[in-house]
């Protein structure tokens, strides 16, 4: 008699689910060149700002967050499916060549620069002091296979170009918009507090970049202006590792509320996103269907967001639609200028 081995269905059934976990464990690893992103939350900002000897006040102000991560196959399609989740290729990110310390120290660079400038239009407003005391240009990020790279690295200070001084951003563009490409220019700077010389050959910016046809530069992606806000009273800020420009609307409003004694918020609960500029202009700002949604689930009365006056696609348009979607009893209100956000605040007051 023959001995017959015989397969039980038990035991197909097991290693089936094993091969299908180990399988699912698998794709998790497998990273697209996407990020996605979800709603975060509404911060207060009284547990980031705080003004010397600043007033008090019943209501609130809010920073808006998301939440980002780089997509694998699963969330690729859940963020396909879900209405809360934004799908970003990774071009829209970063620019090609930057690594993940690259664009983290970006974001970083971007938020102080939003801090600053919210201090600079928080303290005019008031009719309180505020200066900038500026020392050079900081690199923030390298254009990949442009002749900065490997000459020149995030974190670096540009203090010369040509041997001309460069306190800011605009200095350094005025010494270079007579360059052509082709052109050597030596690029004075400062690492880890010793002094260096590079020189670096303008280039044609890469295809992938979008630039007009014939423009270049040097290679060095957002540059931005290292610079210290002397100001009275003092102010401190402390954002941990929330980056980019997004806050700088709220920071404003925060600041200007604890310097002053008359309390804007009326009692209400504020959110808001849209970066700000020494002029008091409120500009677009990425996530902002998710920073609605986060709102609203936090309870905040009022939303402030870019207006962005005749773009089809505007923040102010997404907030709208998006606050429409969720059926919210939040207000959304459209701004282009920080003066516009104080005009809603103080006509509450006669309501």
């Amino acid at each position: 008699m023959e001995n017959q081995e015989t397969n039980s269905p038990g035991k197909f059934s097991w290693v089936k689910w094993v091969i299908l976990f180990a399988v699912l464990i698998a794709v998790n690893f497998v990273q697209l060149p996407y990020y996605f992103s979800v709603p975060g939350d509404a911060q207060v900002l009284t547990e980031v700002i705080e003004v010397e000897e600043g007033y008090d006040y019943e209501g609130s102000f809010a920073l808006t967050t998301i939440r980002m991560g780089q997509a694998n196959p699963v969330n690729y399609v859940w963020s396909l499916l879900s209405d809360r989740r934004e799908l970003m290729h990774e071009d829209q990110i970063r620019p090609p060549g930057e690594t993940d310390e690259m664009y983290q120290h970006r974001q970083m660079m971007l938020m102080t620069s939003s801090q600053e400038q919210a201090i600079l239009v928080a303290y005019d407003a008031a009719g309180k002091e505020a200066e900038f005391e500026e020392y050079g240009v900081l690199v923030t990020g390298i254009i990949s296979g442009m002749d900065a790279e490997g000459k020149l690295e995030a974190g670096d200070l540009i203090t010369s170009i040509n041997g001309e001084e460069v306190t800011e951003v605009n200095s350094m563009f005025e010494l270079l918009e007579d360059a052509e490409i082709g052109d050597t220019i030596s690029v004075g700077y400062i690492r880890d507090e010793e002094p260096g010389e590079a020189e670096i050959e303008m280039q044609e910016f890469p295809a992938e970049l979008g630039a007009e046809e014939g423009a270049g530069g040097l290679g060095i992606s957002n540059p931005v202006t290292d610079r210290d806000l002397i100001r009275d009273p003092e102010v401190e800020i402390n954002t941990d590792q929330i980056g980019g420009p997004s806050a700088g609307l709220m920071f404003a409003l925060e600041i200007y509320n604890q310097l002053t004694e008359k309390d804007i918020t009326h009692g209400l609960h504020i959110a808001g996103t849209g970066s700000i500029d020494e002029e008091g202009n409120v500009g677009r700002i990425g996530g902002v269907k998710q920073k609605v949604y986060a709102s609203d689930e936090d309870g905040m009365d009022v939303f402030f967001v870019p207006v962005e006056e005749g773009a089809e696609d505007s923040n102010y348009i997404i907030a709208s639609n998006t606050a429409q979607e969720i059926d919210t009893d939040m207000e959304i209100v459209p701004v282009g200028h920080f003066q516009e956000a104080l005009d809603y605040l103080n006509s509450l007051e006669e309501e």
